[in-house]
């Protein structure tokens, strides 16, 4: 995988970031938000590397960044509201790289999955958004208004900060919007599992942006 590095730029802040691209046309784009940049989480984190990797394979664009204050880029942490704009910055300069009707995905891991809801909701410019090892112990979905239309989320089997209960009644009460892509045989970390959750995303990005009448991904 080839990245190129590039600068993200919002107000207040300059953003850090790297975009891979496949060889030939992409058929659509992701943002990958990293987790928790207070607990060492940074867009070098092996999962969304892995995953990075395994979406330019499916021929997608990746653009990973650093969230304000990790890295080299510019800004502290905020708790979710200044990481939802970075990200928002993020989709619109991968938008601007890519042909107005390629689809774009959020993709975010533990917090950054978080944040990705919160950047996703209301922005018409993506289409999905996945969320790997949402950590509901800490963050509740139902506190993020207005929910993106479209939400796949892959668990960990023993995940400590996401119980399965709570994740089902949270599916529950969002019917048609939001599903259970996969559940790996990991705790939240997925150390050893980079492969299988980035597999298990590749999955869901091939399926959501599938065309019209194709068979679903192995």
């Amino acid at each position: 995988m080839t990245e190129a590095p590039l600068t993200i730029e919002r107000p207040g802040r300059r953003l850090e970031a790297v975009l891979a691209a496949p060889a030939g046309a992409p058929r659509g784009g992701i943002v990958l938000c990293h987790p928790h940049p207070q607990y060492g989480g940074t867009m070098h984190n092996g999962v969304i590397r892995a995953v990075a990797r395994e979406a330019v394979a499916a021929r997608f664009a990746a653009l990973r960044f650093n969230f304000g204050g990790a890295g080299e880029s510019e800004g502290a942490y905020s708790g979710g509201p200044e990481e939802a704009e970075d990200t928002r910055a993020a989709v619109a300069q991968l938008a601007a790289a890519l042909p107005a009707s390629a689809p774009l995905a959020l993709v975010g891991y533990s917090f950054g999955a978080y944040v990705a809801l919160l950047a996703g909701a209301g922005n018409p410019r993506v289409r999905h958004v996945v969320a790997i090892a949402l950590p509901l112990a800490f963050v509740s979905v139902e506190t993020l208004g207005t929910l993106p239309d479209a939400v796949s989320i892959i668990g960990a089997e023993s995940d400590q900060f996401c119980s399965g209960e709570r994740l089902a009644r949270i599916v529950g009460e969002h019917p048609g919007r939001m599903r259970v892509a996969a559940v790996i045989a990991a705790d939240h970390f997925f150390s050893g599992s980079e492969t299988a959750v980035a597999a298990a995303c590749r999955r869901v990005l091939t399926d959501v942006f599938a065309p019209a009448g194709a068979a679903p991904a192995a």
